[in-house]
């Protein structure tokens, strides 16, 4: 049985204090930019907490990369830094457009 990260993160035992997720993109049609960047935090089948980032361009797949803390402390760390590195890259929540009907 194998124990890499990816067979240790999901939706099993463990409680995490509230709930950790983000979701942004970065938008600029005159250089053809598009991409998104989502985290989100949640506990391990072992009861560690699990850091889980996604990212490429909006409507792709994109990557995937995830980071095993024994404590949910760690996890949030990392958290709150890459949300202030995105932040100061141009990455802004999702605004929702509204379509006006004549």
């Amino acid at each position: 049985m194998s124990l890499d990260v990816a067979a240790l993160c999901g939706d099993h035992a463990g409680m995490i204090s509230q709930p950790y997720q983000l979701y942004v993109e970065r938008s600029d049609p005159a250089k053809n930019m598009a991409r998104y960047y989502a985290m989100e935090i949640e506990p391990t089948m072992f009861g560690e907490a699990c850091l889980t980032r996604r990212w490429g361009r909006i409507g792709k797949r994109g990557q995937e990369k995830k980071h095993v803390f024994e404590r949910e402390e760690e996890a949030v760390r990392l958290f709150l830094e890459l949300v202030k590195q995105k932040r100061g890259r141009g990455y802004r929540p999702k605004t929702s457009l509204r379509h006006s009907r004549s």
